[in-house]
């Protein structure tokens, strides 16, 4: 079995509003192997990118605590933390934001190797940026180009870039391919792929799109309003859908076969999106799930294991 580079227990992460306290994460458990990728998934707005920066420390956490290779890092000091962001990195979502539109792309990629003077000398950090560059697939003839000269496919590159320029271990992937078409997002995720395979990194692949988490993912998480829905091996997350919730996002995925999509079942969600302000006891998805009962409302329904590696927390499943 694979060794746990990271894992969470009882993450938690509320922001302040006037009407009360937002439930961005609330009470998220994962274990993540070494060389694995777990895929989160759910609706915008359901906490999958506050969790990502919470396990990178961008975001401090109201509570819980985060292991990466057995240590808690939310005990880790600022300078303890400097170190780890050389094994822990993020790629961001949008290609036009996070590149700065003054930098050229060797500078881009350049300014996390001066300011953690991982590579010393003028010369050297040139030749990893070309090093850096050619392992992503920009060609030479961009390393003076500005973000504003290139195509989104090609800025995405830039931000992988410069995630692995200081060697990490770990990175998250926040929506890496949901700014770009079609055809350039299997060149991304097949780059993440093979990156992955020659590295041996590890990713926590944020995503709305179920088809691109099936392609990418080992494991998949399920989110719905700050909260773990259900986890479980990615293959069997489509053979064996449990929580209503998931089944409405698979039920969603456009079907090219018409004659397949003719026949086959819509799960369709309907009702009122629950407030994650404040939120009452029980099942936050129950204002939408056609098989909720009074016991749903009750309590909150912990994630319980129904097979082998497969949880679900909904009540229909004890």
């Amino acid at each position: 079995m694979s060794e746990v580079l990271l894992q969470t227990k009882n993450l938690k992460k509320y922001f302040s509003t006037p009407r009360g306290l937002l439930y961005a994460v609330d009470g998220v458990n994962f274990s993540l192997q070494k060389g694995k990728t777990l895929g989160v998934v759910g609706e915008s707005g359901c906490g999958k990118s506050t969790l990502g920066r919470l396990v990178l420390r961008l975001l401090e956490a109201t509570s819980g605590e985060i292991f990466y290779n057995g240590d808690d890092i939310l005990k880790y000091s600022n300078e303890q933390m400097n170190k780890m962001r050389l094994k822990m990195q993020i790629i961001f979502q949008d290609p036009y934001a996070s590149l700065n539109p003054r930098l050229t792309v060797s500078d881009i990629i350049a300014e996390p190797l001066k300011v953690c003077k991982t590579v010393v000398g003028k010369e050297a950090i040139n030749n990893k940026v070309s090093e850096l560059m050619d392992t992503v697939g920009l060609a030479d003839r961009f390393v003076n180009s500005y973000p504003h000269e290139l195509d989104g496919g090609r800025r995405q590159r830039i931000g992988i870039a410069r995630a692995l320029a200081l060697g990490p271990e770990f990175i998250v992937c926040d929506e890496p391919v949901s700014a770009l078409d079609v055809s350039i997002q299997a060149q991304v995720l097949n780059l993440l792929m093979d990156l992955q395979e020659e590295r041996g990194l590890t990713y926590m692949f944020i995503t709305h799109n179920l088809s691109v988490v099936k392609h990418i993912s080992d494991d998949i998480m399920v989110m719905y309003l700050g909260q773990c829905v259900e986890f479980c091996p990615a293959d069997e997350l489509f053979e064996n859908t449990l929580h209503p919730y998931t089944q409405g996002l698979l039920s969603a995925i456009p079907i090219a076969n018409l004659e397949v999509a003719r026949h086959s079942k819509i799960f369709v969600l309907k009702g009122e999106v629950a407030s994650p302000i404040n939120p009452k006891p029980g099942c936050r998805f129950a204002t939408r799930c056609i098989y909720a009962k009074a016991e749903c409302n009750n309590a909150d329904v912990p994630l319980r294991e129904i097979s082998p590696g497969h949880f679900v927390a909904c009540t229909r499943y004890k």
